[in-house]
C-alpha cells in the first residue's frame, strides 16, 4: 500500500490496520498512540484483510483532525461521564474503607477521577465519524475502559468491548 499524506504507510497488524505515523492527544495522554484504521472485523464477525482505500484513509484523518479540533468538548464529555460512570460502579467500594480494606480514593470531582483513565491503549478510526478509545482504567484494569465517539460525541461508555 503507498503512503498517505497523513498516516504514512498503513500495515496490516494482527488488529486490522495501523498507521505508520502516531500521535498524541494533548491533555489527554502524553505518550504517541498507535492509531488503527477502519474496523477489525465486518458484519459476521470474520477479520477485515482489505486495506482501507484512499477514501477511507482521508475520511478517518478528517474524522481525527475534527476530533483534536474539538477536544476540549470532548474531554469535557468524557471526564463527566466518566465520573459519573465511577459513581454508579465503583465509589461504593473505593471510597469506603470497610469494602476495599483501603484508605477512600477521595475521588470526588470528574477532575480528580480523569487521573485514573489517562492510559489510553491505541485509537480505532472507522466509518462515519467513529473513533473508539481503549482505555487501561487504573480503578478496574481487567475491565478497562472503552469510549465510543460518533461526529465527536459520546455514544458509549464501558469496559473494552462493550462500546
Amino acid at each position: 500500500m503507498s503512503k498517505h499524506k497523513f498516516w504514512g504507510q498503513v500495515t496490516e497488524s494482527l488488529m486490522g490496520y495501523t498507521a505508520e505515523k502516531k500521535y498524541n492527544i494533548p491533555n489527554f495522554s502524553e505518550q504517541e498512540i498507535e492509531i488503527f484504521l477502519g474496523s477489525e472485523f465486518d458484519e459476521d464477525g470474520d477479520e477485515i484483510d482489505t486495506p482501507p482505500n484512499k477514501i477511507s484513509l482521508d475520511a478517518y484523518a478528517d474524522t481525527y483532525t475534527a476530533f483534536l479540533n474539538n477536544l476540549p468538548d470532548v474531554l469535557l464529555a468524557i471526564k463527566a461521564q466518566g465520573f459519573e460512570r465511577y459513581s454508579r460502579l465503583y465509589a461504593h467500594y473505593y471510597e469506603h474503607e470497610e469494602k476495599s480494606g483501603k484508605a477512600p480514593l477521595n475521588i470526588d470531582t470528574a477532575e480528580k477521577h480523569f487521573e485514573y483513565m489517562r492510559d489510553i491503549l491505541q485509537i480505532r478510526i472507522e466509518d462515519n465519524q467513529t473513533i473508539i478509545i481503549p482505555i487501561r482504567y487504573q480503578l478496574d484494569t481487567e475491565h478497562g475502559i472503552e469510549i465510543k465517539l460518533e461526529n465527536n460525541q459520546i455514544t458509549s461508555i464501558g469496559g473494552i468491548g462493550e462500546s
